[in-house]
């Protein structure tokens, strides 16, 4: 028996989500977003899938990649790098210290400019060559970013910094493409089609609720993040719905079966308590590997070809479920958690969260395990 509990990613459904992207935005190259540890996928995992590592042995060149990676941080790109990532990368929050910025042109490494400190560090620097910069404008989002009013001097001063590559590329990011019936969306890609006219160097808008659900963010550039790992930014709808395959199944096993009795609890707080008698089944995952102590009674999980409801409190290591009366499930049978399945999607909304927060939420206890 393999280790449990384990997240089993698939290969094959990467590579097939990157093809359905490239398809659904055939004009764009795509920006593989791998933070957070590839969205709990694993960093190098989606690398080796989706990226420049995905070498076809039948043609004898790298083929179907990915044409750059989007990060977080600098420590994330520098595990591409020692991977043997060869293309463009990309520091979507930019770069935090001075000091980073020979790091950045040694590996080649694109940042993010979104804020006057950071212009700052540019214009007080003397480096080996120029760094290629994506100016970050705040179209809505308020997060980060350079207000439409700050553009025009900051892009003057990015122009000016002998330390800055030329062109100058141009972003934005969007507050709420994944409700599309909302008409911001459209008002920030206005706003930066209007800003930016006629400026030299790529553009990129779209995350992956705007490759799916507003095209005309498309641009140079895409920025898939979720919708790589085959699953929907849109609360209600499913990854599926756009011919995308979950990369991702979670998966553990049954280590205990007993025979419950009606007016019986389980677990801590007593807070369940069996109405009729049936049989619980113990699994072996909880908030200690990442799975939702606040996941509430009801929320499936899919064992032996059917959903199975989970009762009682989920524990550090531990999880409850009602198998009922007549089944006839053993330890040692398998669980899936979410997966192709029973959709990441279905469970977020169980538990009132969101599909990204559980799947990069994994604990290093759960074996992260690419398979074909």
């Amino acid at each position: 028996m393999k280790p449990f509990p384990r997240a089993e990613i698939s290969r094959c459904a990467l590579q097939s989500n990157l093809a359905q992207l490239r398809l659904i935005a055939p004009k764009s190259k795509i920006m593989a977003v791998v933070k957070a540890n590839g969205y709990g996928h694993g960093l190098l995992n989606v690398a080796e899938s989706v990226g420049i590592l995905n070498f076809v042995e039948s043609v004898g060149k790298y083929h179907g990649g990915a044409d750059g990676f989007g990060l977080a941080r600098l420590e994330e790109a520098l595990q591409l790098r020692a991977g043997g990532v060869e293309g463009k990368l990309l520091l979507l929050e930019g770069f935090f210290r001075q000091s980073d910025l020979p790091i950045l042109v040694s590996h080649n490494i694109d940042t993010v400019v979104h804020h006057e400190s950071q212009l700052q560090m540019l214009e007080t620097i003397k480096l080996d060559k120029p760094v290629t910069v994506w100016i970050k404008i705040d179209t809505g989002m308020h997060r980060i970013g350079f207000t439409l009013d700050q553009f025009d001097s900051i892009y003057q001063r990015l122009l000016q910094c002998p330390q800055v590559a030329k062109p100058i590329h141009l972003m934005t990011h969007f507050a709420c493409a994944d409700e599309p019936d909302n008409k911001m969306t459209q008002t920030q890609i206005n706003a930066f089609e209007e800003l930016i006219s006629g400026l030299d160097g790529d553009r990129t808008l779209a995350n992956s609720a705007g490759t799916l659900f507003w095209p005309s963010s498309q641009a140079d550039w895409i920025r898939p993040g979720i919708a790589l790992y085959g699953v929907s930014p849109v609360v209600g709808d499913k990854g599926t719905n756009h011919r995308l395959i979950p990369a991702m199944e979670l998966v553990s096993n049954i280590i205990a079966v007993r025979e419950h009795k009606a007016g019986d609890s389980v677990g801590y707080g007593a807070f369940w308590t069996a109405k009729q008698d049936t049989r619980l089944g113990v699994v072996a995952i909880g908030y200690g590997d990442g799975y939702p102590r606040n996941a509430p009674e009801g929320t499936p999980v899919w064992i032996n070809g059917r959903r199975v409801p989970i009762v009682g409190r989920v524990s550090m290591d531990m999880l409850t479920v009602d198998l009922g009366a007549d089944a006839q499930d053993k330890v040692g049978d398998s669980v899936q958690l979410w997966g192709k399945a029973l959709a990441v999607e279905e469970v977020a909304e169980h538990i009132g969260t969101i599909a990204y927060e559980l799947v990069t939420k994994l604990t290093p206890r759960v074996l992260v395990e690419l398979l074909d």
